[in-house]
């Protein structure tokens, strides 16, 4: 399928609903660049545990915005594997920024002001030219609330978090339902309730709960939606 107008596609949600498959398939199916902006904090945080700017639940704050000019993140498509992967530093991150101690701290890393400022500069580059789908929490209502299109992701949260708990068990990571749960319920309230960019829907952004949805239909409604509103060809 291919768009006759180039268009900036923002999924934003809940975590653990899907977004980035959803956002990585639909890119496929469109010829656009997926970016995972989730990945990107993700990244910033397995940094700063890299550098002891996390220890014993403190977050050493003055510290990582001092040496925030030493971050740098790009994605770079890999044809061999069809994916556009995340690079810090010179570095493919993979399972790296999945596991559990990161996801315990992405969102209180993200919600520190000069982080945020800095992605979300990095994440507005990246949208520039258009043919883009991102995915976050805050694409459609603070990076592009220009954007042509806009989706906004829920789920029940103990199916978000038995898809999790079978995603971090594939990958070998050793972690019980409970605390895939409580990972899953801390990061709504603090994606919803922070001072900056809190996660919210767009107005104008149109809901799926994919609760009893496959991968499968949920690409098949996105793709319904875009042959309504654009003009385009298989």
């Amino acid at each position: 399928m291919r768009l006759l107008t180039d268009i900036i596609i923002a999924v934003d949600g809940y975590s653990s609903c899907g977004k980035s498959t959803l956002a990585k398939n639909l890119a496929h199916c469109l010829q656009y660049r997926h970016i995972d902006t989730g990945a990107m904090y993700r990244a910033v945080t397995y940094w700063c545990l890299e550098n002891h700017f996390i220890k014993n639940n403190d977050i050493y704050t003055d510290a990582i915005v001092k040496r925030l000019n030493e971050i740098h993140i790009e994605f770079h498509f890999n044809a061999l594997s069809q994916l556009n992967e995340l690079w810090l530093n010179k570095k493919l991150l993979t399972n790296e920024i999945r596991t559990p101690i990161v996801s315990a701290y992405a969102s209180q890393i993200s919600q520190i002001p000069e982080v945020r400022q800095k992605m979300v500069q990095l994440q507005k580059q990246m949208g520039k030219n258009k043919r883009i789908v991102m995915d976050g929490r805050d694409i459609g209502t603070v990076v592009f609330p220009e954007a042509e299109l806009k989706i906004f992701m829920t789920a029940d949260p103990n199916i978000r978090a038995k898809r999790r708990l079978a995603e971090l068990q594939e990958k070998g990571i050793d972690v019980t339902f409970d605390e895939v749960l409580k990972n899953i319920e801390e990061r709504d309230y603090l994606d919803t309730h922070r001072e900056i960019s809190p996660l919210r829907k767009a107005d104008d952004a149109l809901v799926l709960d994919n609760s009893n949805m496959s991968k499968t239909e949920q690409l098949e409604w996105i793709l319904k939606q875009i042959k309504k509103r654009f003009p385009y060809e298989d």
